[in-house]
């Protein structure tokens, strides 16, 4: 199956984390120069989910109306367990999706975040089943789904749903590789083991791995001075066997830039050059506190509106550059007022969190350390 045309490049436009203006909406005219460029430098894929807040309507005025719609593709997603009460609700994000994005059909629709219980919802309303409809009906192009959780739930997924999915996608970067919670490689080779292609989400961690710490620069560096930790990230994920498209949440033209860059010249890893990133998965490892990507999914439903993400950071910045930091960016977290204290342990955050931090006990270190 063809997923992508000759002479288009495999980053894709992950639209997650696009350019904010002053008043917190988003900046539509930057969009549209990152779009401009993205288009010019041979880019097709463009991602974003009915969860993905105004990110729908802003592509449809920086790329739909722009552009014609056979010139590139559209990925969209279907979160039934984000606030739906029955399948009819859960179903109805299409149509919203479609109308948002001022399109008839989806290229690329996915069932969004499978694992731990969010999967069972999909099959208690045979999202499945009303999915391949769509599809028949000229509504979705092609159908596939995302994922957050381990290899053996993986394969529980393809057992059921192996002629119903094409692709799949998943989180895959160097610093998760390895980890025994995330499983990139793990999950990877179970998809590819059922024959799926994939879409790579969080690259670069989050922007973590385009930031990393002093000690993880210091490896990277003293392996190659002149290339930046971004094109580290991407050459790894953008050089995985099996792949559709490789997402990059940019949040500015020059982001967008930075990775066009990185695609020139783009080849294989050497095993010198593995073994860097392996040094720089270890010491990483030793230094992060908590494993989020500020996905916010954990923030969706939560009944005190707690800045999780914000907070999650603050532990991070703390251990990676010491407390000052760390109470700094507390400070701007919750400067809304709802503070880590607050937590009523409901415990719906944990069942959201694709990275399965244990954010309860997290809150209440963060509570102890910066209140």
């Amino acid at each position: 199956m063809s997923y992508l045309g000759e002479g288009t490049t495999k980053l894709g436009f992950g639209l997650m984390r696009l350019p904010k203006l002053e008043d917190g909406t988003i900046d539509v005219p930057q969009v549209s120069q990152m779009v401009d460029e993205f288009l010019a430098a041979g880019g097709t894929y463009f991602d974003t989910a009915w969860a993905y807040n105004r990110s729908e309507e802003a592509i449809r005025q920086a790329l739909i109306e722009r552009y014609p719609r056979e010139s590139y593709t559209i990925a969209t997603k279907n979160a039934a367990w984000i606030g739906a009460t029955s399948a009819e609700e859960a179903r109805a994000q299409l149509t919203t999706s479609l109308e948002r994005l001022g399109t008839s059909y989806i290229d690329y629709y996915l069932l969004h975040n499978l694992g731990a219980s969010r999967t069972e919802v999909f099959e208690r309303w045979d999202m499945w089943g009303w999915a391949k409809q769509m599809k028949a009906e000229g509504k979705i192009r092609h159908l596939g789904f995302s994922f957050h959780d381990n290899a053996e739930t993986l394969k529980g997924v393809l057992e059921k749903h192996a002629d119903d999915a094409e692709f799949i996608q998943l989180q895959i970067n160097y610093a998760d590789w390895e980890d025994g919670s995330v499983q990139s490689r793990k999950v990877w080779e179970v998809a590819r083991s059922y024959g799926k292609p994939v879409v790579i989400m969080e690259p670069v961690k989050g922007g973590m791995l385009a930031n990393p710490p002093a000690p993880v620069l210091d490896i990277l560096r003293a392996a190659e001075p002149d290339r930046t930790p971004v094109e580290w990230a991407l050459r790894f994920a953008m050089n995985t066997e099996g792949l559709i498209a490789c997402l990059s949440g940019m949040s500015s033209l020059e982001q967008m830039r930075q990775n066009l860059a990185t695609l020139k010249g783009l080849s294989p890893l050497s095993q010198t050059e593995l073994d860097t990133l392996a040094a720089a998965r270890a010491k990483l490892a030793e230094l992060i506190a908590v494993p989020c990507t500020g996905c916010h999914y954990c923030m969706e439903e939560c009944p005190v509106s707690m800045p999780i993400a914000g907070i999650m950071e603050s532990l991070n910045r703390d251990a990676l550059y010491g407390i000052d930091k760390g109470k700094g960016n507390y400070g701007f977290a919750t400067r809304d007022g709802v503070k880590a204290s607050d937590c009523i342990q409901c415990y719906q955050c944990e069942g959201a969190c694709p990275q399965h931090i244990d954010i309860v006990h997290q809150l209440e270190v963060a509570a102890e350390k910066f209140e």
